[in-house]
Formats: structure tokens, C-alpha cells, sequence
């Protein structure tokens, strides 16, 4: 039981170590309906509670627009670019 707690005790601190840690490296532009300063109070004092809510609510996504195509890597034999210099 001892064990448990521990390993809870960790993840807990090393979710509100990364989350302070990425709230202060971001620029203001990058956070959602509070500013930076609040958001670092709230993830210190909310310790696990305030990590969490600074993830969800906190940080803005990246537009996820459309990916260029990946681009094929053909055998010469199958190339036509290849063939057609022969």
C-alpha cells in the first residue's frame, strides 16, 4: 500500500513539475482564458487538480491542417522518371 501511495505521490509531482514547467516556456499567446501568471499560481497551489485543468483548458491546440502527402519512394524499375532517362 506504502508502494502505491509513493508512485502516486511521484506521478502527481511529475505531472505539476511538467505542466509548470510548459505554462512558463509558453508565450501569452498560447494559453486560453487566463493569463500566464494565474495559471502558474493556479497549477502551484492546485498542485494535481490545476495541472490537469491547465492541460485541457489551458494550452491551444495546433491547427491540425492538412498533411502534405508523403511521397513515394519507387524502385528504379517501377519509376517512370527513372525508366524515361534510360
Amino acid at each position: 500500500m506504502i508502494k502505491l501511495q509513493a508512485l502516486l505521490v511521484i506521478a502527481s509531482l511529475a505531472l505539476t513539475l511538467y505542466s509548470f514547467i510548459d505554462c512558463a516556456k509558453r508565450d501569452e499567446t498560447q494559453l486560453q482564458k487566463l493569463p500566464k501568471w494565474a495559471w502558474l499560481v493556479i497549477i502551484l497551489f492546485f498542485s494535481t487538480i490545476g495541472s490537469i485543468s491547465y492541460l485541457i483548458v489551458g494550452r491551444k491546440r495546433r491547427d491540425k491542417g492538412p498533411r502534405p502527402p508523403k511521397r513515394r519512394i519507387l524502385p528504379p524499375d517501377d519509376d517512370p522518371d527513372f525508366l524515361g532517362r534510360l
